[in-house]
């Protein structure tokens, strides 16, 4: 996001700073059970200091979960379209890669719950699951993960669940439900990947953990990561201590802030001609379906309208963009009303 991060974090960064020595180091209590703490009260989730698995970034335990499950050639499952690393991540582990694409109904994505039974093989080993979802921006419900729990059981397959947006609904009546909490079998065969990172803007540090509650799983992840990942520097757990514990009321004001952020978004794609979006649930990221204007490259032709998007190709969806609406609205509203003069421009340029 284009915001400060919480003046809780600045200064314990300052403070840490001050203290002059940057050796290597071990998570601090406090952080380790303030995690435990804020998962037990927001979700009612007990989990075990053990549980935990810390990591210099999220991405890296996307990339450690596909080598520490299966082998060599096993199949990984995903739903499209998708944060891109969910779809370079197998290959990168000499695993096969099968996408199945969200299904949309009614302005809504939903999970084609159909398609993903049909694409899963004998060697399906682990499903990447995305929730609250990036880009299509939805909280997937009690029903939609009861479902794909049920699909993991039957077919004996792990599931790798990214949550690293739980902490931002903006839809206040929706509740994120971690993978894990679903049942203890299904805890038996999950990864949860968390970090503060998105909720309190702090990507550059580097602190991520894992949540794996079986052992055996768990001691695979661990030996997959052995000598290839690097520990979280002292800096990232401070400034995550400080974001968890200290920077909740700051979090409150920032969905605040979203939401009106994201209403402004909704009002200025319906003026747009030949673009169309789904209602954000979650995150402060819009996916906007570029399809009805016939333009061949939406965010190459928007970027030279002056607006830096992301390009659905990336994220399996060609033909979309996805706009980042974390940052001040005032840059938002510009950005805006250049997309409105670039499709008034082209539209004209057509007629």
């Amino acid at each position: 996001m284009d915001f400060r991060s919480p003046p809780a974090v600045i200064e314990a960064l300052h403070a840490r700073v001050e203290h002059g020595v940057f050796g290597y180091t071990l998570p601090p209590q406090a952080l380790i059970e303030t995690v435990i703490a804020i998962l037990a009260e927001e979700f009612a989730w007990q989990v075990e200091p053990s549980w935990l698995v810390w990591l210099p970034g999220l991405v890296t335990g996307l990339n450690v979960a596909c080598r520490a499950v299966g082998e060599e050639g096993d199949d990984v499952l995903t739903l499209t379209p998708v944060y891109p690393p969910f779809l370079t991540g197998p290959g990168q582990s000499a695993r096969k890669l099968i996408t199945v694409p969200l299904a949309e109904e009614n302005n809504r994505w939903r999970i084609d719950f159909t398609a993903l039974a049909a694409a899963i093989t004998p060697q399906t080993r682990l499903m990447l699951l995305c929730n609250p979802h990036n880009p299509v921006g939805r909280v997937f419900s009690r029903h939609e993960l009861d479902q794909l729990a049920a699909l993991a059981q039957k077919h004996d397959f792990i599931v790798c669940a990214d949550e690293i947006h739980n902490g931002l609904l903006l839809d206040q009546e929706k509740k994120h439900i971690p993978f894990a909490t679903l049942g203890k079998e299904t805890a038996q065969r999950t990864i949860t990947l968390l970090a503060p990172s998105k909720t309190f803007n702090l990507p550059g540090f580097g602190c991520s953990l894992a949540i794996i509650s079986d052992s055996h799983l768990r001691a695979r992840f661990q030996k997959a990561m052995a000598g290839i990942v690097p520990h979280v520097n002292a800096l990232g757990y401070t400034a995550a201590l400080a974001a968890y514990r200290d920077s909740q009321e700051w979090r409150g004001a920032l969905l605040d802030y979203l939401r009106g952020n994201r209403e402004l978004v909704a009002q200025g794609v319906a003026t747009m001609p030949g673009v169309s979006m789904a209602p954000v649930e979650a995150t402060y990221l819009a996916w906007l379906d570029c399809r009805a204007t016939n333009i061949d490259n939406p965010a190459a032709f928007f970027e030279k309208a002056g607006i830096g998007l992301s390009d659905g190709r990336e994220f399996g969806g060609p033909g979309f963009v996805r706009l980042n609406f974390g940052c001040p609205r005032a840059t938002l509203q510009e950005a805006l009303e250049r997309m409105q003069s670039a499709l008034a421009t082209q539209s004209s340029s057509i007629g």
